[in-house]
């Protein structure tokens, strides 16, 4: 099994992102708000964007109420700096839009203060 520490737990912050790299390939470090670690390719699927240049956000629902929006999932969506795709961190990096399409992805774990990408 390959692995790699990527990154320091303290590096990256509930809510934000860094770039790293494991082996050759470009990886993208997401820490959602309630502490989770997630590691994807730094790259958008749809055109190749540099995942690492957007952001972490939320996502919008529409209720029962025409015209009444939610807010949801702050913090867990990634969305792609060029054309806005977004992706469900928690959901395997999965596209909103279009579920069967996701960002490739890596495990992850936690051992001391190190955060580990591995295959």
């Amino acid at each position: 099994m390959k692995e790699q520490v990527v990154c320091k737990t303290s590096e990256i912050q509930p809510g934000e992102m860094m770039k790293s790299t494991f082996g050759k390939q470009n990886v993208l470090i997401c820490r959602t708000p309630d502490g989770d670690f997630h590691a994807f390719m730094n790259q958008c699927i749809h055109q190749g964007a540099p995942l690492d240049k957007g952001m972490m956000c939320g996502a919008t629902t529409e209720s029962s109420e025409p015209g009444d929006y939610q807010y949801c999932h702050q913090g867990e969506i990634l969305r792609c700096p060029w054309h806005g795709r977004e992706f469900d961190i928690k959901n395997e990096g999965r596209m909103l839009a279009n579920p069967d399409k996701k960002i490739p992805s890596f495990k992850v774990r936690v051992e001391d203060e190190d955060v580990i990408v591995y295959k």
